[in-house]
């Protein structure tokens, strides 16, 4: 998945690589994401703030208990109700926006590096460097059982104790 700072300080090289691997269905989903984000982010910074005037209302509340000024105290609980009661509205509401961000991130594909060459699909690769022999004429020529044969503890293999299978290429 791709880091969401990226797709918030550079849309277009997300947009960019979205074009290149051939998927513009997605285009649209870098969109959504930005939006869901900054929504997200507003509600937490909204619940953050009531949380702030909520522990500062609790001390006032302890001053009046001092004080003996019981009925201010129980108003100013009230209103610590109240922002609790919305604090718990915006928590999830922030928790169905970032799972909804979550949903879309896990379709929007991974920066493709630069040295990749563009293609359509697999037939416009291109081929580097090869590595081992070429075996398409053994595969050819042999059937499916005459790959090769299972021995169990074939003398003067260097293994110890049971249970070893050794696989021998016959051809």
């Amino acid at each position: 998945m791709i880091d969401i700072r990226l797709i918030r300080e550079n849309p277009d090289v997300v947009r960019e690589n979205i074009r290149k691997k051939f998927q513009d269905e997605k285009l649209p989903l870098v969109d959504e994401v930005i939006e869901l984000d900054k929504k997200s982010r507003n509600y937490q910074q909204e619940a953050d703030e009531l949380r702030a005037k909520r522990n500062q209302i609790s001390k006032e509340i302890g001053g009046l208990m001092k004080s003996g000024k019981k009925e201010e105290a129980e108003e100013k609980k009230n209103e610590v109700n109240a922002f609790s009661k919305r604090l718990e509205e915006l928590e999830e509401l922030e928790i169905k926006t970032q799972e909804e961000v979550t949903k879309r991130m896990m379709v929007i594909p991974q920066i493709i590096d630069p040295s990749v060459p563009i293609g359509k699909d697999d037939s416009e690769n291109v081929e580097i460097q090869i590595w081992g022999a070429n075996r398409s004429a053994l595969r050819n020529s042999l059937s499916y059982g005459d790959h090769g044969e299972f021995k169990r503890n074939r003398p003067g293999c260097c293994q110890k104790g049971r249970r070893k299978w050794v696989l021998l290429f016959t051809g």
